[in-house]
């Protein structure tokens, strides 16, 4: 099946996130999150390089939009659910839906760091990568310097497979060696078998 003819949810809920896909509108919400927070993103994104206009946010959250629905890349954009305010975003991206296989990506704006958002959206991605989209694989990759990142892949219970060193130039200019977390359906169905019993990681 082509996988723009894939049928899934286009949102979910954890405990405390709206977690959906990217909605034409949105990007004044996006672009009012990247700016707070573009200390904390720059040393790690690309794309927060050079702060962007709100034209510039919008259209790339109408991009993100069409690729959801073609199936090319699957950005989610995070809500707190009390409030309504846009906290970051998440994704599964790097789709090979021959295996099907997902890399998650991720990030949170500065004034929402520190309160587990970004583990919880990953958990539940994790999950619905899993259970609804059959993923037989989940990557996430980061610049073995970010600690932040390395944790919240460490603290779900993603396995560290390997560190590809001088992998790529990073923003600094540094040649980067890249951390390769990984976790397939038997590590997930064990993981949710201890979270079950209380013992969630």
């Amino acid at each position: 099946m082509p996988p723009i003819l894939k049928d899934f949810p286009h949102s979910f809920e954890t405990e405390r996130l709206l977690i959906r896909l990217p909605l034409p509108g949105d990007g004044e919400s996006v672009n009012e999150a990247i700016l707070e927070s573009l200390e904390s993103l720059q040393p790690w994104m690309p794309w927060a390089q050079h702060p962007p206009t709100k034209e510039e946010s919008e259209a790339s959250v109408r991009r993100a939009h069409c690729k959801f629905l073609e199936r090319s890349d699957l950005r989610f954009h995070l809500f707190e659910k009390e409030t309504g305010v846009f906290i970051g975003s998440s994704g599964l991206h790097r789709l090979d839906w021959s295996i099907p296989k997902f890399e998650i990506g991720y990030w949170c704006r500065t004034s929402y760091t520190g309160k587990g958002y970004i583990t919880e959206s990953v958990r539940g991605l994790t999950v619905f990568a899993f259970e609804i989209l059959k993923a037989n694989r989940l990557e996430i990759r980061c610049d073995q310097r970010n600690v932040r990142s390395r944790k919240v892949a460490e603290r779900l219970g993603y396995r560290l497979e390997g560190v590809l060193r001088n992998c790529r130039v990073a923003v600094d200019n540094r040649l980067e060696n890249t951390c390769v977390y990984s976790m397939i359906p038997e590590e997930f169905r064990s993981l949710s078998l201890r979270q079950s019993d209380g013992a969630a990681p």
